[in-house]
């Protein structure tokens, strides 16, 4: 069946940010997509295409949890309430199609929006576009949720906490408000977002650099983190610390983001002698002078709830690290 062309807005680089102060604010859930396709499509090999690659298992999470929550909307009912949404995947399958192929944009009915559509002649090519451009696809939302996340953390930065940040590390990160220090030393810095059943915490601390071939490998920065939170962050009993679960085996991932490599580590913490867990995320990576290993830690404790939206909101503070070296700054 032959979809209507859905028409994305064309706003020009030069009125952009003039046009971004007249739209409204997105609406929908943090981590929500929602899929404007026929409902042909979404039952079938398209719509299976896309839930087998948007709404998989998140990594690392204690349990079952979709990547994103995603949302079938028609092309007939997509009226404005829908355009407004934070996350629009679009389908614009017409046997007219002029150029087929996936358009990334930003900003197109709402602000802060991210809308990814999809022009092809038919189901067969839509869903071939779908896996060709798939990575793009999910590094284009994961940076939109991001995004919105840091942005939110600039605009309500707790201020005080930016200067103890830049002692110990040489950068900074957006930490929002809420956030309290809940231990501080020479190498080490615990930084809490808690309510009764809810920790988002982070952790920052350093150690000696080595410069050995192995510096990053899953080996050596398991072995430091256990070493450091064992020393650091006790549990509620007597002979009961934080420390990395054995359940999962963790994740080392190499990566660069403006500018900046780090190793990204996944996995699930637990407290040894007790039955405290949840999951966790880490950047790490060399100070500025190469003499130390700066390690940025989130992780999220929360044994009534989901943990996805919660990791992936204190995760993004973690991306927001910046050095203050204006110099350095501006080479990256």
């Amino acid at each position: 069946m032959i979809l209507a062309v859905i028409a994305v807005a064309a706003v020009s680089c030069s009125g952009q940010k003039s046009t971004k102060a007249l739209l409204p604010n997105v609406s929908g859930k943090a981590g929500e997509v929602i899929v404007v396709a026929n409902k042909g499509e979404w039952d079938g090999l398209l719509g299976s295409t896309i839930r087998d690659n948007l709404a998989c298992d998140c990594d690392y999470l204690p349990q079952s949890e979709p990547l994103y929550t995603l949302v079938n909307i028609t092309p007939a009912t997509f009226t404005n309430i829908f355009k407004i949404h934070r996350n629009l995947l679009l389908y614009n399958i017409n046997a007219q199609v002029p150029t087929p192929g996936v358009v990334f944009k930003s900003d197109v009915w709402s602000h802060p929006q991210c809308v990814i559509q999809v022009n092809a002649v038919d189901e067969e090519q839509a869903n071939e576009l779908t896996l060709e451009n798939m990575d793009k696809i999910l590094a284009f939302i994961e940076q939109a949720e991001r995004d919105r996340v840091i942005n939110n953390a600039k605009l309500y930065e707790e201020r005080s906490i930016r200067p103890v940040v830049e002692a110990m590390t040489g950068g900074a990160l957006a930490i929002p408000s809420g956030y309290k220090i809940k231990k501080s030393t020479e190498d080490f810095l615990w930084l809490a977002y808690e309510s009764t059943y809810i920790y988002q915490d982070i952790f920052v601390y350093k150690y000696p650099a080595t410069q050995s071939a192995d510096e990053f490998s899953q080996a050596n920065i398991i072995g430091y983190r256990n070493s450091v939170l064992q020393a650091n962050v006790p549990g509620m009993f007597d002979n009961t610390y934080m420390t990395t679960s054995t359940y999962a085996e963790p994740r080392v991932t190499y990566m660069k983001y403006k500018g900046r490599e780090f190793a990204e580590t996944r996995g699930l913490w637990e407290v040894a002698n007790d039955f405290m867990g949840g999951p966790f995320v880490s950047h790490s990576f060399y100070s500025q002078d190469g003499e130390d290993i700066i390690v940025l830690e989130a992780f999220v404790y929360a044994p009534r709830y989901d943990k996805r939206h919660y990791l992936r909101q204190v995760e993004s503070i973690l991306y927001s690290f910046e050095w203050s070296d204006s110099e350095e700054k501006e080479t990256k």
